[in-house]
């Protein structure tokens, strides 16, 4: 059996390169993002979801827009909490629609208990 032969070793901007070409190829995620100014929501988001500290410590509260965001995710491509976490990890264009990147690691870590 034959193996693939990649023609050449990654280089600093494969990711640069791969995003431009998901651009050019019309990515519908990077319009929606364009479109709409998701920050407008902010407010009406922290006073229907914010929660009372019942004390010290614990880990911080997931970003509220990013959580939104997810959530337009999962309805847009019909996915599952354990798709959307999976996608999420896997998917250039989704992170880029979340404004994450490869070094982020709050997300998918465990279970998403806000999805």
């Amino acid at each position: 059996m034959k193996k693939f032969k990649r023609h050449r070793d990654y280089d600093f901007f494969d990711k640069d390169i791969r995003l431009t070409k998901l651009s050019s190829l019309g990515d519908p995620l990077e319009r929606l993002d364009k479109g709409i100014d998701f920050e407008i929501f902010r407010e009406l988001l922290l006073m229907g979801l914010s929660k009372i500290a019942k004390g010290k410590g614990g880990r911080p509260p997931y970003d509220y827009v990013l959580l939104f965001k997810i959530l337009i995710l999962q309805r847009y491509y019909n996915l599952s909490d354990d798709q959307t976490e999976f996608q999420l990890n896997d998917r250039m264009s989704f992170m880029r629609f979340l404004g994450l990147t490869m070094a982020d690691d709050r997300i998918g870590n465990g279970r998403q208990a806000a999805l």
